[in-house]
């Protein structure tokens, strides 16, 4: 339950930076200098023009970036039932970290035009288009995912009865064990897309989330194994297939 501080972080950091750059994208302001000062440590300010249609991505990317986290709030707060498992001090640390870096990592694909106050024309392109439709896609099956796990837990009333462990079943986890790290796969290739797919930094950040929940997925795959013997055997830990 204490990743709902996870969101909370993410929510108010990242809105706040999506107002900045919103800002200097239409209103033509220029970002606050402790961020110039950062991309400039970053090596940001090698890159003296835009190159395609960074500033765009940029912006719509860290948008949904935020949808993602107001969800995710949301479904902690008023979908998921938790049990009384714990987070490492180490873990719980290193999340509200990780929200803070990912959004300044979305930040930092700003071209420079940007910083120095100009107004930049908006052009949507194929791969916003199509990274947007994904994320959309993936994002609903995560929350019905979510909502399944919760109702496990739950009379037909909605009211909490058992906060035990069980077999859950319908929409994507009849192929996999977690199919809500799977859709958040997804939801971070989405976002590589709508960068416009060549962009290598948030491919970096892709890769982390790929074996970030890849390891767990493969932990809950073990355990609904070894503690359930009618544990439906086709299903695989983590991606449908494989």
């Amino acid at each position: 339950r204490w990743f709902t501080h996870f969101y909370v972080v993410s929510v108010l950091w990242n809105g706040f930076l999506l107002i900045c750059l919103f800002r200097a994208e239409f209103l033509g302001e220029s970002l606050p200098s402790w961020i110039q000062d950062l991309h400039h440590a970053l090596g940001r300010d090698s890159q003296s023009k835009d190159m395609g249609n960074e500033h765009f991505s940029a912006l719509l990317v860290l948008l949904l970036l935020w949808l993602h986290s107001c969800r995710r709030l949301a479904e902690c707060l008023w979908t998921s039932v938790f049990s009384s498992g714990v987070i490492h001090i180490v873990q719980y640390c290193f999340g509200l970290g990780y929200y803070i870096a990912v959004g300044s990592t979305v930040l930092c694909q700003v071209p420079t035009n940007v910083r120095n106050g100009k107004k930049l024309s908006v052009e949507i392109c194929w791969y916003h288009i199509t990274g947007v439709m994904m994320y959309i896609w993936a994002s609903l099956h995560q929350h019905r995912c979510l909502a399944i796990l919760a109702n496990l837990r739950k009379s037909r009333s909605g009211k909490v009865v058992s906060l035990s462990h069980s077999v859950p079943f319908g929409d994507w986890f009849e192929s996999v064990s977690c199919p809500h790290y799977f859709a958040e796969l997804l939801i971070y290739v989405s976002m590589a897309i709508t960068l416009g797919i060549h962009n290598v930094t948030w491919w970096c950040v892709v890769m982390y989330v790929l074996f970030n929940q890849a390891l767990a997925a493969v932990l809950c795959h073990e355990f609904y194994q070894k503690n359930f013997s009618s544990y439906p055997k086709h299903r695989k830990a983590f991606i449908p297939l494989v």
